[in-house]
């Protein structure tokens, strides 16, 4: 039997990739043809697919992978996706915190005078949820690129963002005012893919447990 039981597994670049590789080759997969091709994304002789951690929950719910791996943050902020989350893979560790410029802290003022806050984010389903849950009025600004930019030139009083170290955040002169979650990689699976190819995704697991 293959070290991956036949299955297709979505694999997350960037961050996560180098982690999720070496726990992929501890099961004995050979995954040198990855780490080697920076370009290639389907590598079907090991029945890996590469892509943005964020595309991952999309492809496995879809079929186009039995099983993936990502974050936490990518599985909260996609919550309605249909799949199912099996297991905390522990490395990755992040914290999804709200932030903003060190000193007075502009969120508590604007709230306070206008009733309303700004929050600058990535996350924008996280962060909308969780402003309405702790029962305060925010403007969500999507933003793409650099979020800590957003309360240094006044686009927001706050931003919603994650952290490993909080190095990124401090450079910029923000502080931590609120931690969300901890995020870390996640293995989650196709629901479909659960029920008929159940045997090889249990004995993956399990063997995943025991690492």
């Amino acid at each position: 039997m293959s070290p991956t039981n036949g299955l297709t597994i979505a694999v997350p670049r960037g961050a996560l990739m180098k982690d999720t590789l070496q726990v992929l080759e501890d099961l004995g997969l050979d995954t040198s043809e990855v780490r080697q091709n920076d370009r290639k994304l389907l590598f079907e002789d090991v029945g890996i697919v590469t892509m943005r951690p964020s595309d991952v929950p999309t492809y496995v719910e879809a079929g186009a992978a039995d099983i993936g791996i990502t974050g936490k943050d990518v599985l909260v902020e996609q919550s309605e996706r249909e799949v199912y989350e099996l297991l905390d893979l522990g490395y990755g560790r992040c914290v999804m915190v709200v932030a903003s410029v060190d000193g007075p802290d502009p969120a508590a003022e604007a709230l306070r005078r206008l009733g309303v806050v700004r929050v600058a984010t990535k996350y924008y389903k996280t962060a909308a949820r969780h402003f309405e849950a702790t029962g305060r009025q925010a403007e969500i600004v999507e933003v793409k690129g650099s979020v800590e930019l957003a309360p240094l030139t006044g686009l927001s009083e706050a931003i919603v963002d994650l952290t490993a170290t909080g190095t990124t955040l401090r450079e910029n002169g923000l502080v931590i005012r609120e931690e969300l979650f901890t995020a870390t990689a996640r293995l989650i699976a196709n629901p479909v893919a659960h029920k008929l190819k159940a045997q090889a995704i249990d004995d993956l697991v399990e063997r995943l447990r025991a690492r």
